[in-house]
């Protein structure tokens, strides 16, 4: 598993991420202990949650395992604060995911999503201040635009404040915005790039076909909104390529795209889910997997707008 640089940090990630998303909300705790486990036994290191997976219970189920495993040292430990950003809400997040976690500090804290109600500056400014109290190591975002990755750069250098290091977007064969704005900008300020969704939320996994019906109990079925995003002609032109390129590989349409996802440039990265063990297991599997320029060609040509 390779290490890389988060941004102007200093704190080495896994090329791999461990997403804790289905953590207390898709799978039972002993299942997420197992996965866990088996993450960081394959040299994962970085382990990303939130306050919002499972009102806490992702948080609380990640927290459990390295108490129980002492790992805390051996591990970068991510997490992010949802909804209004003030100061006050900021300050209070971080104190109950730190009760949740069972730890003293979090190496990355991130901002869930952008807050349109609260001046950036009292956000920054409450960041800046965790960072100085020693609760919290480094700050990041997730689900920013270019713009507002902009916006927070100039005002933290302008005022003196810890910048946001990393920026966590979807990023996968079919969602490609960021390509055109987010990308460059992170290359050219050094920011670390921890990307997600790479398997489209399992719509790249092939079992979804035009016009299934969609099986209960996976993502799709969980988060319906996630539907509007992939079942389109674009995302279904994607997919036939995909295929495609696996009869031509041997490869799975998985590893495909999970190889795909983790040889992009200026991603520092790719954080995936898991329900089970062997989830794990082809994710450190596709990070094997070389794609020669033919299958890249194959996979990035333009699609059905």
């Amino acid at each position: 598993m390779q290490l890389r640089t988060l941004g102007k940090t200093n704190l080495q990630v896994s090329s791999i991420g461990m997403g804790c998303v289905t953590f207390g909300r898709e799978i039972d705790q002993a299942t997420s202990l197992e996965i866990l486990d088996r993450a960081l036994e394959c040299g994962i290191n970085l382990f990303d949650t939130a306050e919002a997976y499972a009102k806490g219970a992702s948080e609380r189920v990640l927290g459990e395992w390295i108490k129980d495993r002492r790992c805390r040292d051996k591990i970068v430990l991510a997490t992010k604060v949802s909804g209004v950003l003030s100061r006050e809400r900021i300050l209070q997040s971080v104190d109950e995911s730190l009760q949740r976690l069972q730890v003293d500090h979090i190496d990355l804290f991130q901002l869930h999503v952008w807050d349109g109600t609260t001046p950036l500056e009292e956000t920054m400014d409450a960041l800046n201040t965790l960072v100085k109290s020693g609760k919290v190591r480094f700050v990041g975002s997730s689900n920013w635009s270019c713009w507002q990755l902009a916006k927070s750069l100039l005002l933290s250098q302008s005022q003196g404040l810890a910048r946001i290091e990393s920026v966590q977007p979807p990023y996968n064969l079919v969602e490609r915005e960021i390509e055109a704005d987010l990308l460059p900008l992170c290359g050219d300020q050094q920011v670390g790039v921890i990307s997600y969704s790479p398997l489209a939320a399992g719509f790249l996994t092939g079992k979804y076909g035009r016009g299934d019906t969609i099986p209960k109990g996976t993502r799709f079925d969980v988060i319906p909104a996630h539907q509007p995003l992939y079942f389109t002609p674009r995302g279904y032109d994607v997919l036939s390529r995909l295929e495609k390129a696996a009869q031509q590989t041997g490869h799975s349409m998985v590893q495909l795209s999970l190889a795909w996802a983790m040889q992009q440039a200026n991603v520092t990265s790719v954080l995936v889910g898991a329900r089970n063990l062997s989830q794990v297991d082809q994710a450190f599997s596709a990070e094997q997997i070389e794609l020669d320029e033919d299958v890249m060609k194959l996979l990035t040509s333009p699609v059905i707008a």
